[in-house]
């Protein structure tokens, strides 16, 4: 089976009550690492990419990744995402190189560092809605700036991030203007900011209510209890990949990610998809730097990919389990995103919703 749209899973972990780990991919060995993880657990699977890892990688390399992932496993039903697009010609063309989902962050303006007003997100939200259903390709969109309560300040993750310092009001989604957002551009998914982060370092602490915002969560499910959220910055950043990091040379201070059990309570809640890149990238950094140690003359790239592939499969596996996805993809019955463009098309996939007054 080739390339599914987002809704289609999105909807079914909404039927079925679990959270879906988005894994950022730039290379062969995170997608076959996250591909691994989800044929052990029979896990659906969301591959995306950052204008940065399209850069990166290359249009055509990443796009091909990606296929040979559903062609290796055809059993499983996988999504291309654009990760935050940062205007709607970012969003243009990965629908046009093959991706079924994107992000259209209208949260700042095209600089993706300059926040944006609520008309402007509203309106580049709706142009690039109007276009990706038209073909099938689904959208989320993101309302609130996402960046640390404890500061103010923001993380950029491959460029994209607010520069500055924001107000608590602008760093935590206002319910209310949720669901007049969701019903004046029909995304198909909404990403609110609660206190979450790009990066290692999220929290100075261990999060707390304070700083992270899980309780927001439930407040605009009520207000949007059929709209799928989304959850940015969510990894984890386990101790055991610092540990070893710095063990073998690395100097990354004390960090805390966000809790595992604290995503389960935003999964209760409505979150559908969990954006995870920060940890897949601890865990090869510290195999590579496990293996250099290991081995000093060692000069293949093997000897470092092959144990980075093997860890990063063991993050993959904790999330698709503790997100209680696993056992689901043999239950999702694949359709394509030219049979979504007819379902978009006669209005049947518009959000349950009124316009707020």
């Amino acid at each position: 089976m080739a390339l599914v749209p987002l809704r289609l899973l999105l909807d079914h972990a909404a039927e079925n009550g679990y959270g879906i780990p988005a894994f950022n991919v730039n290379n062969l060995e995170q997608v076959q690492a996250i591909m691994e993880a989800a044929q052990e657990t029979d896990s659906p699977v969301i591959l995306q990419a950052s204008r940065g890892a399209r850069s990166y990688a290359g249009e055509i390399f990443l796009r091909h990744l990606i296929i040979a992932a559903t062609e290796t496993y055809p059993n499983i039903p996988v999504v291309m995402h654009q990760d935050h697009g940062n205007d709607p010609s970012t969003c243009y063309s990965a629908a046009i190189n093959g991706f079924t989902s994107v992000m259209m962050d209208g949260s700042l303006e095209a600089d993706a560092k300059t926040p944006a007003s609520y008309e402007y997100n509203v309106k580049v939200t709706k142009t690039v809605v109007d276009f990706a259903h038209s073909v099938g390709v689904s959208v989320e969109g993101e309302l609130g700036c996402l960046g640390s309560l404890e500061t103010g300040k923001g993380e950029a993750e491959d460029g994209h991030g607010f520069e500055g310092e924001l107000s608590k009001d602008m760093l935590l989604t206002d319910p209310n203007e949720a669901a007049d957002f969701v019903a004046k551009t029909k995304v198909d998914a909404l990403a609110i900011a609660i206190g979450t982060s790009h990066g290692a370092y999220k929290f100075t602490r261990k999060p707390t209510g304070e700083v992270l915002a899980i309780s927001r969560i439930a407040e605009i499910h009520k207000a949007l209890p059929n709209t799928h959220l989304v959850m940015h910055g969510s990894s984890s950043v386990p101790q055991e990949w610092l540990d070893m990091i710095n063990k073998f040379g690395g100097s990354i201070p004390e960090t805390y990610g966000v809790p595992v059990e604290e995503i389960q309570e935003g999964i209760r809640n409505g979150v559908r998809k969990v954006n995870i890149d920060t940890d897949n990238r601890l865990a090869f950094t510290a195999a590579v730097r496990e293996a250099a140690a290991a081995d000093p003359t060692n000069f293949d790239p093997r000897h470092f990919n092959k144990p980075a592939r093997k860890y990063m499969k063991q993050v993959c596996l904790d999330r698709y389990q503790q997100f209680w996805c696993a056992g689901q993809a043999s239950k999702i019955k694949q359709e394509s995103i030219n049979y979504y463009a007819g379902l978009y098309s006669k209005g049947q996939l518009d959000p349950k919703t009124a316009v707020a007054a």
